[in-house]
């Protein structure tokens, strides 16, 4: 596995996303050893990134990959993210002071580990000021507890506000062949600044692997059903831009999940995805995504796909971007 660097932290250019193991999608939870066994594998193909969160299950997705890492954490640079609930009683959006101390503690404690080494807030909070937030990061810094500062689908002012009070190594935000918005204006900031990028849903929450036909089987609990770009007509739209990625794949004699994975590899060496599976077969998939070159037909051809049709989230999660 080749490796990159977010800002001055060396990783594997394909990470692994947690979160599906225990929240969200249809059948998280059902097989906490088949995820153990992915995380596993995935280090043995050598992947270094593992991205978890204190509000997937909540909570049980950091003890999920804790007990995984056990024995195995000098090999892993482990990332997980606060402020997307809160531990103090007030809103959900919390990064006081208060809510980082106490949520860092908790993190520390389920994934077994006596340090943080990318530390993200999870979306930005509009009622604590992010030099207030960093501010009580570069303590946690200061004390060992964090190695690196992270933001997740924050602005480019705030990102500009936060690396002025302490180094941000790393912004994580969806981006894929159809969720393409941090190219115009977030993308230049983050070179500007020596900041990495860690693209979530890479695939598409799935949907670019050409394996989602219909929603049938996605369960109640499954947060696709109420997405805009997975109902109506947006859904029939959008099978063709996987049909598209489908025939880049063949020609490239590669899977379609495989092409998606090149083509966010080709944007640049700062690019670090994170793709979420709870299966071996899966990882092993994704990761082989590490030796693929796609032609420069091809990435133009992906260039050029049928724009997606439908917001990426919902009418509540799109007020949560960008802040």
């Amino acid at each position: 596995m080749k490796h990159i660097k977010l800002g001055d932290l060396d990783v594997s250019r394909i990470g692994l996303g947690a979160m599906s193991m225990s929240h969200a999608y249809t059948g998280a939870g059902s097989d906490d050893a088949e995820s153990i066994r992915t995380i596993h594998r995935a280090l043995d193909l050598g992947v270094t990134l593992i991205d978890t969160a204190e509000v997937y299950g909540p909570h049980t997705n950091e003890e999920l990959v804790g007990r995984a890492l056990k024995g195995r954490r000098d090999q892993v640079v482990l990332a997980t993210k606060f402020g997307f609930m809160s531990n103090t009683g007030r809103q959900s959006l919390d990064s006081s002071p208060e809510n980082i101390r106490i949520a860092v503690e908790g993190s520390l404690k389920r994934l077994g580990t006596d340090h943080i080494d990318l530390y993200y807030q999870h979306r930005v909070d509009p009622d604590t000021p992010i030099e207030e937030t960093v501010g009580t990061l570069a303590e946690l810094v200061a004390e060992g507890k964090v190695r690196h500062i992270g933001l997740s689908e924050a602005g480019v002012e705030t990102i500009r506000r936060a690396h002025a009070v302490h180094p941000v190594t790393a912004l994580q935000s969806e981006y894929s062949l159809w969720t393409r918005d941090p190219e115009p204006d977030v993308l230049p900031v983050l070179r500007e600044l020596s900041i990495g990028f860690v693209p979530y849903s890479p695939l598409g929450h799935g949907f670019l692997t050409g394996q989602i036909r219909s929603t049938d089987d996605f369960g109640d609990d499954d947060w696709r059903k109420n997405n805009p770009r997975f109902t109506g007509e947006n859904f029939q739209r959008n099978l063709r831009l996987a049909d598209e990625v489908k025939a880049v794949a063949d020609e490239a004699g590669a899977t379609p999940a495989q092409v998606a994975l090149a083509w966010l590899l080709a944007q640049g060496d700062d690019i670090a995805p994170i793709p979420g599976t709870k299966r071996v077969s899966r990882v092993e998939e994704n990761t082989a995504a590490d030796g693929i070159q796609l032609t420069v037909e091809q990435l133009a051809k992906l260039d050029d796909l049928t724009p997606a049709a439908g917001d990426h989230h919902d009418e509540a999660g799109t007020r949560l971007l960008g802040g």
